[in-house]
């Protein structure tokens, strides 16, 4: 497999202090939040937390890629939703690992429209191609 060629057109910035249990902050000042572990793992939970953060990208991302599929498509994706639900556990090799199930409500077209649409923005999303062949990515359409 090949590394993938990107011309790329802007960068996000972010710096971590202290893992998981301190601060995670973006170089322009418009993202500033304290990470906690959640209670599941032992933490306080008070802050948000690395998994919460991805799920918050990883939505966003396919909201768009969504979005771009629809316009080739001529399909109607107003006043559709995504959520990303990101899950960490240990994996079987002794490491951690993510799973992620992606699901869609899409209103304004029928069951099997919204099934292709979302497959179809899968093959889009950034996040998506980034993590094929890494991580378990479940779609769903509601």
């Amino acid at each position: 497999m090949s590394i993938q060629t990107v011309d790329v057109v802007y960068t996000a910035v972010a710096t971590a202090e202290n893992g998981r249990d301190g601060r995670v902050a973006s170089d322009d000042g418009k993202l500033d939040v304290i990470v906690n572990p959640p209670k599941e793992q032992g933490g306080s939970g008070a802050g948000t937390n690395p998994e919460q953060l991805f799920a918050a990208g990883y939505s966003a991302c396919f909201q768009g890629a969504l979005g771009v599929v629809a316009r080739r498509e001529n399909a109607d994706v107003s006043g559709s939703r995504v959520t990303a639900k990101v899950g960490i556990g240990k994996a079987a090799d002794g490491g951690f690992g993510l799973t992620v199930e992606i699901s869609a409500a899409i209103p304004n077209v029928d069951a099997a429209t919204a099934k292709d649409l979302v497959e179809k923005a899968h093959q889009v999303c950034p996040y998506s191609r980034a993590t094929r062949g890494n991580i378990e990515v479940t779609l769903t359409v509601a």
